[in-house]
């Protein structure tokens, strides 16, 4: 990773199962920071998945996550300019979902991207999300 990027990794995280960061931040400019958000799925600090078969509760523990990278970062929900969504059953699952991502996100909503998967990495997960921030740079909390 480049000097002016560094990775953000939450104590809350279970540790990845890949060679990833939970989220990266780079400084992109004066005052202008970017932080990219990993897919984050809905599984506890051991790795458990949280809310099985029930894709809204999982969503929350989701936008959970991807809050607590961004905060590492110096950012919110209301920082995300992108996020991506993937489901393993768009028809059963995206009200549920969207219910959540409405309400965490809010307005002006982020560009956005909905994939239905026939499968997460995490067994168990119906949710995954990803998602871009741009944000003032502040100092490092």
């Amino acid at each position: 990773m480049g000097t002016d990027a560094r990775a953000l990794t939450p104590d809350r995280h279970s540790k990845p199962i890949g060679k990833y960061s939970p989220g990266v931040a780079v400084d992109v400019g004066p005052g202008s920071r970017l932080v990219f958000v990993s897919g984050q799925v809905a599984t506890d600090d051991t790795g458990a998945v949280l809310h099985p078969g029930d894709a809204g509760g999982q969503a929350e523990v989701v936008f959970t996550r991807i809050a607590e990278v961004l905060a590492e970062a110096g950012a919110t929900p209301a920082d995300l300019v992108s996020v991506v969504v993937y489901l393993t059953d768009v028809v059963r699952d995206f009200g549920a979902v969207s219910t959540v991502r409405n309400r965490v996100l809010g307005d002006p909503a982020p560009a956005s991207t909905l994939v239905e998967v026939a499968r997460l990495a995490e067994s168990g997960c119906l949710v995954e999300i990803s998602g871009i921030a741009l944000t003032t740079a502040r100092a490092e909390p």
